[in-house]
């Protein structure tokens, strides 16, 4: 009984710092004419509700695709029109059709806030608190502690509370950690049901598919193809299908209905990458201006074939020794290759990663915090343009004070506790002399940290030269992409180099 009074407080603190955030000012408050992303998700909810489900993702006089136009999977549209019809008990002027663009009050902005925060109570933050319950061979007093550290995570607060205020990234991410639970407690068909939640109310959630598929498919392999193994994966054939049907039901009456949705899903024509991205093109572009010298049609293929192959042998990995441990460790690996590599990614899109290493943060807590402060740093410019440095230093700060207490993340950087004593083992073989490992680490992580220090004081106090006006940003970025390329080594070493195939690890029950 007492955990559970511990976890009540625990929950209570991530909402009241949720709360807190949400208190400022937001994205493109009161800067017409397209008044930031928070006027986006009050337009979706007057375009669900005014508009018929057939003209919902079309161009019209009723809905220009130009001003915020929905472009997110059918579950976020739904999502949108129930907020709409509770909206429109409560005052009908704020979806009003037309007459609400730049909707700002008081009062809807308690509205929208409280949608956030019911969203979290109802998908998230259940999915933490049970995730955390069930981890096994750790403390009660380490799961609490596990809990407290993934709800002060400062990147998914700054973004939903501090920069949308209202953007639902939880309510995907949520959706895919129950995902996550059911597959890894054998509850395959409830896990994939979830799952296929996630990737119909935001498709970015395909960074994560990939290690879904491969996981499921190794353990019908395992279980043989010819018996139970073949009517596995018959039954989860078939909980996928009727999911993304009955989620797509009124957009499969015309094929152009169809297409026109994926249209707004997948928009190539955006290019490479947008604004300040940390991952590998957007940092290229400094030296060569690839999306200016290569076709659209070449930049598309090159993505995908960087893509593919560094989160292949990962993947192969699970397929063929299926595991909790090691389908975990693969959707951190998959998530950081599809941010790293593919096409048209955003720089909010390091949430994706952030999630999964939120999960093994009992298992490596000191790779997962450093990591879990780069994610958070690399936002930088987004979070500096909303005027959001004071929450990010305090959300920031709370949350590494938390790992460091409950985790002791300092005494945790030995071969065995980084999990690289397979791999060190094996480069000892041919190099007697490497025991150093530990110690590299140790000391890439103080330059890492004084790095995203320095550039914080410095984009925060100078003004960059004029034939440079994005110096900041640019490096901000640059070194951001650097230490995810060394996590995403990493953490294919901690798969690739996994002879235990989970044996011995913090199970899932």
């Amino acid at each position: 009984m007492e955990k559970w009074h511990l976890m009540a407080i625990v929950v209570l603190i991530g909402l009241t710092v949720r709360w807190t955030v949400s208190l400022n000012s937001y994205s493109g408050a009161g800067k017409p004419p397209m008044f930031g992303d928070y006027e986006a998700q009050r337009h979706w909810q007057e375009i669900t509700f005014n508009l018929p489900v057939k003209q919902w993702y079309f161009n019209s006089s009723d809905n220009n695709l130009q001003y915020w136009g929905l472009d997110y999977p059918p579950l976020t549209a739904y999502h949108s029109l129930l907020c709409a019809y509770v909206a429109k008990f409560i005052n009908p002027d704020w979806i009003a059709l037309h007459t609400s663009r730049g909707y700002e009050s008081q009062a809807h902005k308690l509205f929208m806030r409280t949608t956030v925060l019911i969203a979290d109570l109802l998908i998230y933050i259940p999915a933490v608190v049970l995730y955390c319950c069930c981890l096994k061979e750790i403390s009660t007093k380490k799961k609490i502690a596990n809990a407290l550290c993934i709800l002060l995570y400062p990147g998914l607060i700054l973004i939903d509370y501090g920069h949308f205020q209202n953007i639902y990234n939880s309510v995907s991410l949520g959706f895919a950690l129950w995902g996550v639970l059911g597959v890894s407690c054998d509850c395959d068909l409830l896990g994939s049901l979830a799952f296929c939640l996630a990737i119909n109310y935001k498709q970015m959630e395909l960074y994560h598919a990939l290690p879904f598929f491969c996981f499921l498919l190794g353990k019908c392999f395992k279980k043989g193809l010819r018996g139970k193994g073949f009517v596995l994966l018959v039954k989860l054939a078939c909980i996928v299908v009727a999911s993304f049907v009955l989620c797509w039901l009124p957009f499969f009456t015309e094929r152009e209905q169809t297409l026109q949705v994926l249209r707004r899903l997948f928009p190539v024509d955006r290019g490479l990458f947008e604004d300040k991205v940390a991952n590998i093109w957007c940092s290229f572009n400094v030296f060569l201006k690839i999306k200016d010298i290569l076709p659209r049609h070449i930049q598309l293929i090159m993505s995908f074939c960087f893509t593919f192959l560094s989160l292949l042998p990962a993947c192969i990995k699970l397929i063929l020794q299926p595991s909790s441990k090691g389908f975990k460790f693969t959707l951190v690996s998959c998530a950081l290759s599809f941010f790293l590599f593919s096409f048209q990614v955003h720089e909010k899109s390091i949430l994706l990663v952030s999630l999964p290493v939120c999960l093994v943060l009992s298992e490596i807590p000191f790779m997962s915090t450093w990591f879990l402060l780069v994610s958070t740093f690399s936002m930088l410019p987004l979070l500096l343009k909303d005027e959001l440095l004071m929450p990010s230093v305090v959300t920031t700060m709370a949350f590494f004070i938390a790992c460091v207490t409950s985790f002791s993340i300092f005494e945790k950087t030995s071969e065995e506790e980084l999990q690289l004593k397979s791999f060190s083992i094996s480069v000892r073989k041919y190099l007697p002399c490497f025991t150093f490992l530990s110690r590299i680490i140790q000391y890439l992580f103080l330059i890492s940290v004084i790095t995203m220090v320095l550039l914080t004081l410095m984009t925060v106090t100078l003004d960059p030269p004029q034939k440079l006006p994005d110096l900041f940003s640019v490096l901000v970025c640059f070194v951001s992409c650097l230490n995810f390329l060394f996590f995403l080594v990493y953490f294919n070493i901690i798969i690739m180099w996994d002879s235990k195939g989970g044996r011995n690890q913090k199970k899932i029950s």
